[in-house]
């Protein structure tokens, strides 16, 4: 674990489908955070999770799935509205970037209130992507 001010950030702590539904709705994020079993998929299922702790309260995520050798999709980037512009999704993005390496790419969808974050935090904005959505929940 690390420390940051009083932020810490480890990827050896494990969370709750319910810890996640309440971090995404304090983060003002769309997820389906009524829908326990597929929040528990999500986290069961990742590669990496990086998660940002002020004392016992999770502020913040960084959930990852990756090949560990090529791609890495950053599936989730969320921090609490109470604790954004403090350098807690920059600190978590580099976590990731240190764990896969800079032979990854590092790739992810911004929902659109965020497409002026990204370029902030060294992502580039790119043309040649496709995305098929999946069904609304």
């Amino acid at each position: 674990m690390e420390m940051d001010k009083l932020i810490t950030y480890t990827n050896k702590k494990q969370i709750t489908a319910n810890d996640l539904a309440q971090l995404f709705k304090a983060a003002g994020i769309h997820r389906p955070v009524n829908d326990l079993p597929r929040l528990q998929k999500m986290l069961e299922n990742a590669d990496i999770l990086w998660t940002a702790w002020d004392k016992q309260q999770l502020v913040g995520i960084a959930r990852a799935l990756t090949d560990f050798s090529y791609a890495c999709y950053l599936s989730d980037l969320a921090v609490t509205k109470s604790h954004q512009k403090q350098g807690i999704g920059r600190n978590l993005i580099e976590k990731l970037r240190s764990q896969i390496g800079a032979d990854v790419s590092l790739v992810l969808l911004a929902a659109p209130s965020a497409l002026e974050y990204y370029p902030k935090v060294n992502f580039e904005k790119i043309d040649n992507a496709f995305l098929r959505r999946r069904r609304p929940f």
